[in-house]
């Protein structure tokens, strides 16, 4: 082998050589930002066996919403002592994360099992400060879309505010940024692309189906459709 000393033209490829083993050899050579690979669904969990994304039926009320989270808003108002305003990235770092498999049941005849992910939508509330007299969450979605949930309800069940599923950010059509989990309720109280929550004093207060006659509470246990 040549020696440094004896052979100049041998130095800047030694130099070289050592600095790409110590930095991390191509690491160096490419300081451009990582391209991002799609995610790969979770199909499993505690030897359970998940639905797809994909299994999921189009239903809402104005097709896929497309949300630019650079002008996204989720506000907390109503019956609350300091209303928020977060940013989509506010709401991913400031709060902790929970994961829960949850089926969901739609009054079609479909169902799915997801493992969810989110943030509890009390730690959300007890932020904002929840007044004596609220009784009733109304959740509002960037089409329009209203539904409601009483306090107590949220409060006792840990009810997510999620923004993926198995795995993998939820998808525009599924509800980017955040999907409601009322886990236990059918399907028309898991309201999509929230944009607003409200804590209110109204307990009867009716959301888009629930006007058409469809059960205010929506428990599995029950008929969803009001006779």
């Amino acid at each position: 082998m040549a020696s440094i000393h004896g052979n100049k033209s041998t130095v800047p490829a030694v130099i070289v050589i050592t600095a790409l083993i110590l930095c991390g050899c191509a690491a160096c050579l490419n300081s451009e930002k990582a391209t991002e690979l799609e995610a790969i669904q979770v199909k499993e969990y505690s030897g359970e066996r998940l639905s797809s994304i994909n299994d999921f039926h189009e239903n809402s009320i104005k097709g896929a919403q497309y949300i630019d989270p650079a002008t996204y808003r989720l506000k907390v108002i109503g019956l609350a002592a300091q209303p928020l305003s977060y940013t989509y990235a506010e709401i991913i770092n400031k709060y902790k994360s929970y994961t829960k498999p949850v089926t969901l049941d739609c009054v079609e005849g479909w169902s799915v099992k997801i493992l969810w992910e989110g943030l509890l939508i009390k730690d959300l509330l007890n932020e904002a400060g929840v007044l004596p007299t609220a009784n009733t969450v109304i959740f509002h979605a960037y089409d329009g879309y209203t539904t409601s949930l009483p306090l107590k309800y949220v409060l006792d069940n840990n009810i997510l505010l999620a923004y993926k599923m198995n795995g993998v950010t939820i998808p525009p059509a599924r509800g980017y940024p955040f999907q409601l989990v009322a886990e236990q309720k059918w399907g028309y109280k898991w309201i999509k692309w929230v944009t607003q929550i409200e804590l209110s004093d109204d307990l009867d207060y009716k959301g888009y189906w629930e006007k058409a006659g469809y059960s205010n509470d929506a428990g599995l246990e029950k008929p969803f459709f009001d006779r």
